[in-house]
């Protein structure tokens, strides 16, 4: 249980020492991990390969302090939660929003039944999204903090994580109940390291949440959200290393 121990201190969290696989865990888990481990989409920038495999996405995230997009991040979290004696189901997912037409599966999200219940976690997106596992019921409305999400069901699209913004529900993604393995993650991870049309390659995307929000990076626009109100900043270029320390990360 070493890497699960240091796994525990790289997101701020002392190892239990009777492990309980329930949902007063699995919210702790997810919670402390948005808030320490960040979104981040810097090795895709330079160039440096992605791995998906497990002892890469824990030198790279545990090791080395760093983070990742939806594919690294909710992959070393699945294998966190095994470890831990969650049984965890992994799927591939639509987001949803923003787009005005039903795009590709490029999204990663796992279904982690505890002993308590079946939660939807995710650990993988830089907006404004979950901050604790949702209960994987059918319509049922589940307020965190100042949101509010709930899933609904669609005959296509199947599951449809739903949120809920400025008083209208909205489409946010979308998975079925097909059970994905590690390789069915390379070939639309790639897609994002390569493809002209991904929204990784231009400039960095970085997201860290907090108790209160999240703090931003898209290229030099660094924002802060706090409950609900937003600062924004365009920094200079020497502003640009201490903005990438706030995320742990060497500019």
């Amino acid at each position: 249980m070493e890497k699960v121990k240091k796994y525990f201190e790289r997101i701020g969290l002392e190892l239990p020492e009777q492990i309980v696989p329930d949902s007063a865990l699995l919210k702790q888990l997810q919670f402390a991990h948005c808030t320490t481990v960040p979104y981040e989409n810097l090795d895709i920038l330079r160039q440096i390969p992605l791995s998906l495999e497990p002892e890469a996405l824990y030198e790279k995230v545990v090791v080395q302090g760093k983070g990742g997009f939806c594919f690294e991040l909710n992959g070393l979290f699945a294998w966190l939660l095994e470890q831990l004696g969650y049984k965890v189901t992994e799927y591939a997912a639509r987001y949803l929003r923003g787009e005005s037409s039903i795009p590709m599966r490029r999204h990663r999200v796992m279904k982690v039944e505890a002993t308590d219940g079946v939660w939807i976690c995710d650990v993988g997106i830089g907006e404004v999204c979950p901050r604790y596992p949702v209960q994987l019921v059918e319509g049922l409305e589940q307020p965190q903090f100042d949101e509010c999400y709930r899933l609904d069901k669609d005959p296509f699209l199947g599951w449809v994580l739903m949120d809920l913004h400025h008083g209208q529900w909205r489409q946010f993604y979308s998975f079925t109940e097909e059970p994905q393995l590690m390789v069915d993650y390379i070939a639309p991870t790639f897609y994002c390291e390569k493809h002209p049309d991904s929204p990784f390659i231009h400039q960095e995307m970085f997201s860290m949440k907090t108790a209160h929000g999240r703090f931003t990076l898209d290229g030099h626009l660094y924002k802060e959200f706090v409950d609900g109100q937003v600062t924004a900043k365009e920094l200079t270029d020497e502003e640009m290393p201490a903005a990438y320390r706030k995320f742990g990360l060497e500019y």
